[in-house]
């Protein structure tokens, strides 16, 4: 397994932008005092950017699992221990870093080796800007609060997920395919499976449900609409 000139300097780019995010957040908590959620948002809706380096970058697959493998663990470890106070700190017991980690891994091994990354890039976005934007829309400008299991949702954060999601579905949708009627169909589709996994999940379970969830409703319309 040798690693090329090229794949080490991508695999830098990730590692330097990662940091920098992280960086950033920290610094946003400790002098700013900024809101726990905040700094977590911002980990949480930069980080879906590793997802478009990936594939733009042609990183392979096995870089990309091991690379979740890696922050699994770390997440796991930050939930017991202080290492990375920007991904929990919001004085709530969440599992989300961890399974957004696991959903990374799961859709770069699945859409990776079938030439497929668009789904996986999807399913990552959707879960970053949507769920991300999400959160941040209903906590601050919510105005009409209603609850699914006990977990707190808001229309106003419905919404932001239901809009950000059928944009992200439409832009890399038909970057691949062009603009059409079905591509927009499967956007708008996807986006409502999406808000729909968003407003059932808890405990961070969305962070695998939502990408891993959008990824497979876009993939399977798409060979029924568009491939066909």
């Amino acid at each position: 397994m040798e690693l090329s000139h090229s794949l080490l300097f991508s695999i830098g780019l990730v590692a330097c932008y990662l940091a920098v995010l992280i960086l950033i957040a920290e610094k946003l908590k400790s002098l700013f005092s900024t809101d726990g959620e905040i700094t977590r948002k911002v980990v949480h809706i930069g980080t879906g950017n590793v997802i478009l380096f990936a594939w733009w970058l042609n990183i392979p697959a096995w870089v990309g699992i091991i690379a979740a493998i890696l922050a699994a663990i770390i997440a796991i470890l930050s939930y017991f221990f202080p290492i990375l106070p920007s991904l929990n700190s919001v004085g709530r017991r969440s599992w989300g870093t961890f399974f957004y980690a696991v959903s990374i891994g799961v859709l770069v091994a699945y859409f990776w080796p079938i030439s497929h990354p668009e789904y996986a890039a999807m399913g990552i976005l959707i879960m970053a800007l949507g769920d991300g934007l999400a959160a941040l829309v209903g906590q601050n400008f919510g105005q009409h609060p209603y609850k699914i299991f006990g977990s707190g949702k808001s229309l106003e954060g419905s919404l932001t997920m239901l809009v950000i999601s059928f944009l992200v579905s439409l832009i890399i949708l038909s970057f691949i395919n062009g603009i059409n009627p079905p591509i927009i169909l499967v956007s708008l589709l996807t986006a409502i499976g999406a808000t729909i996994l968003e407003t059932f999940s808890k405990l961070g379970i969305d962070n695998l449900t939502v990408p891993v969830g959008s990824a497979a409703i876009a993939y399977f319309l798409t060979q029924i609409f568009i491939s066909s």
